[in-house]
């Protein structure tokens, strides 16, 4: 009997199991790179406008909440812990703990979405949006480039955010597919890309945080 017949979720256009795991992890690796790109260039922005615009990019951040970032980044440490955990469970057949460990982690992804809804309604509320209507209690040095701080803030985390977004909604059609019994020893590649994957999306947050709340608290 050919390996084809004997693993159904192997593709037809792949030897071995192997090879489609190998090819598979290729692919996401190639995408994150690409995701390094995209995310770098915003970074370098910001940090080019940062060095021209100290002052005001300082002021800018000190009105950001930053207890709440900091619960959003124990949130999201706490969530690549449970997609690991994940993850090994896939890679051991155990169907149950799987799928307990893919709901946490989308629970934690969807707790920090909600934190961020809060953080920019207070942003609303206190005329903290850029544009004709930015206009803080706080006295600002540069209004004007305090609203370009905003800009990055609300272009990267909500970029981040939808990343997430994307994720939760990958994690939930994983949870169908371990009800269905799709993963085991043999086959776990989509638990573990989409590991890659969340990772990822946690590890830019940790660079957002310091560079957006904390740098001028330093």
């Amino acid at each position: 009997m050919s390996e084809h017949h004997a693993n159904p979720a192997l593709a037809h256009h792949f030897e071995d199991a192997d090879q489609q795991f190998e090819a598979s992890t290729l692919g996401m690796w190639t995408f994150l790179v690409t995701e390094i790109m995209f995310f770098g260039g915003l970074f370098l922005g910001y940090i080019v406008y940062r060095s021209l615009y100290p002052v005001a990019f300082a002021e800018a951040s000190n009105l950001l909440d930053y207890r709440l970032g900091a619960i959003n980044t124990a949130i999201l440490i706490c969530s690549s812990l449970t997609m690991v955990l994940a993850v090994r469970a896939a890679q051991l057949s155990h169907r149950r703990s799987l799928i307990v460990y893919l709901l946490l982690t989308i629970v934690l992804g969807s707790v920090f979405l909600g934190n961020k809804v809060v953080e920019y309604s207070h942003k609303f509320h206190e005329h903290l949006v850029p544009g004709p209507n930015f206009r803080p209690a706080a006295a600002l040095t540069d209004p004007h480039h305090s609203q370009l701080f905003f800009s990055f803030y609300f272009g990267m985390t909500g970029l981040h955010a939808l990343h997430m977004i994307i994720g939760i909604g990958i994690l939930l059609a994983l949870v169908f597919q371990a009800r269905q019994g799709r993963f085991s020893a043999d086959y776990f590649t989509p638990v573990d890309i989409a590991g890659l994957y969340w990772h990822f999306v946690d590890i830019v947050w940790i660079f957002l945080f310091p560079l957006l709340y904390l740098m001028s608290r330093a």
